[in-house]
Protein backbone atom coordinates (compact mmCIF):
# COMPACT_ATOMS: atom_id res chain seq x y z
CA UNK A 1 0.00 0.00 0.00
CA UNK A 2 1.40 3.39 -0.95
CA UNK A 3 1.82 5.68 2.04
CA UNK A 4 2.15 9.46 2.03
CA UNK A 5 5.45 10.89 3.16
CA UNK A 6 4.92 13.31 6.08
CA UNK A 7 5.18 16.87 4.76
CA UNK A 8 7.02 18.03 7.85
CA UNK A 9 9.96 15.70 7.18
CA UNK A 10 10.31 16.70 3.54
CA UNK A 11 10.09 20.35 4.47
CA UNK A 12 12.67 19.86 7.21
CA UNK A 13 15.23 18.66 4.67
CA UNK A 14 14.80 21.74 2.48
CA UNK A 15 13.93 24.64 4.79
CA UNK A 16 17.03 24.67 6.99
CA UNK A 17 17.95 27.86 5.12
CA UNK A 18 15.22 29.68 7.04
CA UNK A 19 17.27 29.34 10.23
CA UNK A 20 19.23 32.42 11.25
CA UNK A 21 22.92 31.71 10.65
CA UNK A 22 24.71 31.29 13.96
CA UNK A 23 28.12 32.04 12.53
CA UNK A 24 29.62 34.81 10.49
CA UNK A 25 29.78 34.09 6.78
CA UNK A 26 32.82 31.97 6.02
CA UNK A 27 33.76 31.47 9.69
CA UNK A 28 32.79 27.81 9.87
CA UNK A 29 34.51 25.60 10.85
CA UNK A 30 36.73 27.50 13.26
CA UNK A 31 37.27 24.67 15.76
CA UNK A 32 37.03 20.85 15.96
CA UNK A 33 33.70 19.20 15.13
CA UNK A 34 32.22 16.47 17.33
CA UNK A 35 30.90 13.39 15.51
CA UNK A 36 28.60 11.65 17.98
CA UNK A 37 28.17 7.89 17.59
CA UNK A 38 25.47 5.97 19.50
CA UNK A 39 27.56 2.80 19.52
CA UNK A 40 30.56 1.59 21.58
CA UNK A 41 34.09 1.80 20.18
CA UNK A 42 35.55 -1.08 18.23
CA UNK A 43 32.36 -2.24 16.54
CA UNK A 44 30.96 -1.99 13.00
CA UNK A 45 30.06 1.68 13.48
CA UNK A 46 33.72 2.52 14.07
CA UNK A 47 34.72 0.69 10.90
CA UNK A 48 32.35 2.91 8.93
CA UNK A 49 32.94 6.21 10.68
CA UNK A 50 36.70 6.47 11.07
CA UNK A 51 37.87 6.35 7.43
CA UNK A 52 35.10 8.75 6.41
CA UNK A 53 35.71 11.40 9.07
CA UNK A 54 39.45 11.26 8.40
CA UNK A 55 38.76 12.46 4.85
CA UNK A 56 36.20 15.02 6.02
CA UNK A 57 38.70 16.41 8.54
CA UNK A 58 41.25 16.91 5.79
CA UNK A 59 38.71 18.64 3.55
CA UNK A 60 37.41 20.99 6.26
CA UNK A 61 40.80 21.82 7.74
CA UNK A 62 39.54 21.02 11.24
CA UNK A 63 39.48 17.74 13.16
CA UNK A 64 36.23 15.78 13.11
CA UNK A 65 36.44 13.91 16.41
CA UNK A 66 34.54 10.66 16.94
CA UNK A 67 32.78 10.56 20.32
CA UNK A 68 31.04 7.32 21.30
CA UNK A 69 28.01 7.59 23.57
CA UNK A 70 26.45 4.13 23.81
CA UNK A 71 23.38 3.36 25.85
CA UNK A 72 19.63 2.84 25.65
CA UNK A 73 19.81 1.36 22.16
CA UNK A 74 21.49 4.44 20.77
CA UNK A 75 18.84 6.87 21.96
CA UNK A 76 21.07 8.60 24.54
CA UNK A 77 23.45 9.86 21.86
CA UNK A 78 20.64 10.86 19.53
CA UNK A 79 18.91 12.81 22.30
CA UNK A 80 22.14 14.64 23.14
CA UNK A 81 22.48 15.85 19.56
CA UNK A 82 18.84 16.92 19.48
CA UNK A 83 19.65 19.23 22.41
CA UNK A 84 22.93 20.50 20.95
CA UNK A 85 23.39 24.02 19.61
CA UNK A 86 22.71 24.15 15.84
CA UNK A 87 26.06 25.77 15.13
CA UNK A 88 27.66 23.10 12.96
CA UNK A 89 29.97 21.70 15.64
CA UNK A 90 27.88 18.71 16.73
CA UNK A 91 27.14 16.06 14.10
CA UNK A 92 25.14 12.88 14.64
CA UNK A 93 26.33 9.59 13.19
CA UNK A 94 22.76 8.42 12.74
CA UNK A 95 21.52 4.87 12.37
CA UNK A 96 18.24 3.21 11.44
CA UNK A 97 17.59 1.85 14.92
CA UNK A 98 17.39 4.97 17.10
CA UNK A 99 16.44 7.29 14.23
CA UNK A 100 13.69 5.37 12.42
CA UNK A 101 12.81 2.12 14.20
CA UNK A 102 12.91 2.55 17.99
CA UNK A 103 10.65 5.66 17.96
CA UNK A 104 7.86 3.51 16.51
CA UNK A 105 8.05 0.99 19.36
CA UNK A 106 8.67 3.08 22.48
CA UNK A 107 8.80 6.64 23.71
CA UNK A 108 12.11 8.42 23.05
CA UNK A 109 13.29 11.85 24.31
CA UNK A 110 13.40 13.41 20.84
CA UNK A 111 11.34 13.72 17.69
CA UNK A 112 13.15 11.84 14.90
CA UNK A 113 11.68 14.21 12.33
CA UNK A 114 11.40 17.67 13.87
CA UNK A 115 14.61 17.66 15.91
CA UNK A 116 17.05 16.89 13.07
CA UNK A 117 18.07 17.80 9.54
CA UNK A 118 19.15 14.84 7.37
CA UNK A 119 22.47 15.41 5.57
CA UNK A 120 23.13 12.13 3.75
CA UNK A 121 22.65 8.41 4.05
CA UNK A 122 26.16 6.99 3.98
CA UNK A 123 25.72 3.22 3.68
CA UNK A 124 23.08 0.53 4.00
CA UNK A 125 23.19 -3.11 4.91
CA UNK A 126 20.40 -5.55 4.24
CA UNK A 127 19.76 -8.80 6.02
CA UNK A 128 19.86 -12.26 4.51
CA UNK A 129 17.18 -14.82 5.36
CA UNK A 130 18.89 -18.15 6.00
CA UNK A 131 17.67 -21.57 7.10
CA UNK A 132 19.46 -24.61 8.45
CA UNK A 133 20.16 -27.14 5.66
CA UNK A 134 18.00 -29.81 7.32
CA UNK A 135 14.85 -27.96 6.28
CA UNK A 136 13.54 -29.23 2.94
CA UNK A 137 13.22 -25.87 1.20
CA UNK A 138 15.29 -24.17 -1.47
CA UNK A 139 13.22 -21.01 -1.85
CA UNK A 140 10.80 -18.85 0.15
CA UNK A 141 7.65 -20.46 -1.27
CA UNK A 142 8.83 -23.94 -0.30
CA UNK A 143 9.79 -22.72 3.16
CA UNK A 144 6.31 -21.27 3.66
CA UNK A 145 4.76 -24.64 2.75
CA UNK A 146 7.06 -26.43 5.20
CA UNK A 147 6.18 -23.95 7.94
CA UNK A 148 2.45 -24.46 7.39
CA UNK A 149 2.73 -28.24 7.57
CA UNK A 150 5.27 -28.56 10.40
CA UNK A 151 4.20 -29.94 13.77
CA UNK A 152 5.64 -28.63 16.00
CA UNK A 153 6.08 -25.39 14.14
CA UNK A 154 9.32 -23.79 13.03
CA UNK A 155 11.14 -21.04 14.89
CA UNK A 156 13.39 -18.10 14.09
CA UNK A 157 16.10 -16.42 16.13
CA UNK A 158 16.84 -12.75 16.62
CA UNK A 159 19.27 -10.52 18.49
CA UNK A 160 16.42 -9.27 20.67
CA UNK A 161 12.87 -7.90 20.73
CA UNK A 162 12.16 -5.08 18.24
CA UNK A 163 15.57 -5.49 16.61
CA UNK A 164 15.75 -5.50 12.82
CA UNK A 165 16.31 -9.27 12.98
CA UNK A 166 13.09 -9.67 14.98
CA UNK A 167 11.03 -7.19 12.97
CA UNK A 168 12.04 -8.84 9.69
CA UNK A 169 10.66 -12.10 11.05
CA UNK A 170 7.41 -10.43 12.09
CA UNK A 171 7.07 -8.84 8.64
CA UNK A 172 7.71 -12.22 7.01
CA UNK A 173 5.03 -13.92 9.10
CA UNK A 174 2.50 -11.25 8.16
CA UNK A 175 3.42 -11.33 4.47
CA UNK A 176 3.35 -15.14 4.25
CA UNK A 177 0.42 -15.62 6.66
CA UNK A 178 2.32 -18.15 8.77
CA UNK A 179 3.23 -18.53 12.44
CA UNK A 180 6.79 -18.96 13.65
CA UNK A 181 8.09 -19.10 17.21
CA UNK A 182 10.33 -16.13 17.98
CA UNK A 183 13.44 -17.05 19.98
CA UNK A 184 15.18 -13.84 21.15
CA UNK A 185 18.85 -13.67 22.09
CA UNK A 186 21.06 -10.80 23.27
CA UNK A 187 23.44 -10.80 20.32
CA UNK A 188 24.09 -12.51 17.00
CA UNK A 189 26.85 -14.98 17.91
CA UNK A 190 24.79 -17.46 19.95
CA UNK A 191 21.72 -17.69 17.68
CA UNK A 192 23.90 -18.28 14.63
CA UNK A 193 25.80 -20.94 16.59
CA UNK A 194 22.48 -22.53 17.53
CA UNK A 195 21.37 -22.48 13.89
CA UNK A 196 24.53 -24.33 12.91
CA UNK A 197 23.75 -26.89 15.63
CA UNK A 198 20.15 -27.29 14.41
CA UNK A 199 18.49 -25.75 17.47
CA UNK A 200 17.21 -22.70 15.56
CA UNK A 201 15.48 -23.17 12.21
CA UNK A 202 16.01 -19.83 10.53
CA UNK A 203 16.89 -16.19 10.97
CA UNK A 204 17.48 -12.84 9.33
CA UNK A 205 21.12 -11.88 9.79
CA UNK A 206 23.63 -9.32 8.63
CA UNK A 207 25.14 -10.63 5.42
CA UNK A 208 28.69 -10.21 6.66
CA UNK A 209 27.97 -12.22 9.82
CA UNK A 210 26.90 -15.36 7.93
CA UNK A 211 28.66 -15.05 4.58
CA UNK A 212 31.26 -17.65 5.48
CA UNK A 213 28.61 -20.15 6.57
CA UNK A 214 26.68 -19.58 3.35
CA UNK A 215 29.80 -20.16 1.26
CA UNK A 216 30.60 -23.36 3.17
CA UNK A 217 27.04 -24.68 2.78
CA UNK A 218 26.35 -24.67 6.52
CA UNK A 219 23.47 -22.22 6.07
CA UNK A 220 21.14 -21.88 3.09
CA UNK A 221 20.17 -18.38 1.91
CA UNK A 222 16.63 -17.93 0.63
CA UNK A 223 16.27 -14.16 0.28
CA UNK A 224 17.69 -10.76 1.12
CA UNK A 225 15.66 -7.97 2.71
CA UNK A 226 16.76 -5.10 0.48
CA UNK A 227 14.31 -4.04 -2.23
CA UNK A 228 16.76 -5.23 -4.88
CA UNK A 229 19.32 -8.02 -4.86
CA UNK A 230 22.54 -7.60 -2.91
CA UNK A 231 25.85 -7.17 -4.71
CA UNK A 232 27.31 -9.62 -2.19
CA UNK A 233 24.72 -12.32 -3.02
CA UNK A 234 23.56 -11.57 -6.56
CA UNK A 235 22.03 -15.02 -7.08
CA UNK A 236 19.83 -14.77 -3.99
CA UNK A 237 16.43 -13.18 -4.70
CA UNK A 238 15.09 -10.23 -2.76
CA UNK A 239 12.17 -11.03 -0.47
CA UNK A 240 10.35 -8.28 -2.37
CA UNK A 241 10.35 -10.51 -5.45
CA UNK A 242 7.92 -12.76 -3.57
CA UNK A 243 6.28 -10.15 -1.35
CA UNK A 244 6.33 -6.75 -3.11
CA UNK A 245 7.44 -3.88 -0.92
CA UNK A 246 9.14 -6.11 1.66
CA UNK A 247 12.16 -4.21 2.95
CA UNK A 248 14.16 -4.32 6.16
CA UNK A 249 17.64 -2.91 6.19
CA UNK A 250 19.96 -1.02 8.42
CA UNK A 251 21.63 2.21 7.44
CA UNK A 252 24.11 4.75 8.76
CA UNK A 253 23.95 8.42 7.94
CA UNK A 254 24.63 11.98 9.02
CA UNK A 255 22.17 14.27 10.80
CA UNK A 256 22.45 17.77 12.24
CA UNK A 257 20.38 19.47 14.95
CA UNK A 258 17.34 21.30 13.62
CA UNK A 259 18.14 24.92 12.90
CA UNK A 260 21.64 24.33 11.54
CA UNK A 261 22.29 26.92 8.79
CA UNK A 262 21.85 25.66 5.23
CA UNK A 263 25.41 26.56 4.08
CA UNK A 264 26.76 24.21 6.76
CA UNK A 265 24.38 21.44 5.71
CA UNK A 266 25.46 21.90 2.09
CA UNK A 267 29.17 21.82 2.92
CA UNK A 268 28.86 18.76 5.11
CA UNK A 269 26.87 16.96 2.45
CA UNK A 270 29.53 17.71 -0.14
CA UNK A 271 32.43 16.57 2.04
CA UNK A 272 30.81 13.46 3.48
CA UNK A 273 29.75 12.21 0.05
CA UNK A 274 33.20 12.94 -1.37
CA UNK A 275 34.82 11.03 1.49
CA UNK A 276 32.41 8.13 1.08
CA UNK A 277 33.22 7.84 -2.63
CA UNK A 278 36.98 8.04 -2.24
CA UNK A 279 38.26 4.76 -3.75
CA UNK A 280 40.11 3.61 -0.63
CA UNK A 281 37.13 4.31 1.63
CA UNK A 282 34.44 2.81 -0.61
CA UNK A 283 36.53 -0.32 -1.23
CA UNK A 284 36.91 -0.84 2.50
CA UNK A 285 33.20 -0.44 3.13
CA UNK A 286 32.14 -2.72 0.27
CA UNK A 287 34.57 -5.36 1.55
CA UNK A 288 32.71 -5.18 4.88
CA UNK A 289 29.44 -6.01 3.10
CA UNK A 290 27.99 -2.50 2.95
CA UNK A 291 26.21 -0.77 0.08
CA UNK A 292 27.45 2.74 -0.73
CA UNK A 293 24.66 5.35 -0.76
CA UNK A 294 25.63 9.05 -0.56
CA UNK A 295 22.08 10.35 -1.01
CA UNK A 296 20.86 13.94 -1.08
CA UNK A 297 19.23 15.40 2.05
CA UNK A 298 15.80 15.16 0.40
CA UNK A 299 16.34 11.52 -0.59
CA UNK A 300 17.49 10.71 2.92
CA UNK A 301 14.43 12.45 4.36
CA UNK A 302 12.17 10.30 2.19
CA UNK A 303 13.99 7.16 3.29
CA UNK A 304 13.58 8.00 6.98
CA UNK A 305 9.90 8.82 6.52
CA UNK A 306 9.22 5.56 4.69
CA UNK A 307 11.07 3.51 7.31
CA UNK A 308 9.30 5.21 10.20
CA UNK A 309 5.85 4.83 8.64
CA UNK A 310 6.47 1.15 7.89
CA UNK A 311 7.58 0.53 11.47
CA UNK A 312 4.60 2.42 12.90
CA UNK A 313 2.28 0.27 10.79
CA UNK A 314 4.02 -2.89 12.00
CA UNK A 315 3.73 -1.74 15.61
CA UNK A 316 0.01 -1.13 15.24
CA UNK A 317 -0.49 -4.53 13.62
CA UNK A 318 1.54 -6.52 16.14
CA UNK A 319 1.34 -4.51 19.34
CA UNK A 320 5.10 -4.95 19.80
CA UNK A 321 6.82 -2.68 22.29
CA UNK A 322 10.56 -2.23 22.82
CA UNK A 323 11.99 -2.04 26.33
Amino acid sequence: MTQAIPRRLLLGASLASLATPALAQGAWPARPIRFISPWPPGGPADLIARPIIEKVSQALGQPVVLETRPGAGGTLAVASVARAAPDGYTVLFSQAGPNAITPAFRSVPYDPIKDFIPVTQLVSSGLVFVIRPGIAATNVAELVNVARSSNPGLNFGSIGPASTTHLAGEMFMRAANINLLHVPYTGSTQPITDMLAGRIDMGFWNIGAVMGFIQSGQLRPLAVTTLGRSSRLPDVPAMAETYPGFEMNSWYGVHMPAGTPQPIIDRLHTEFVAALRAPDVSARLVEAGLEIEGTSPAQFAQKIAADLLRMQELQRATGLRAE
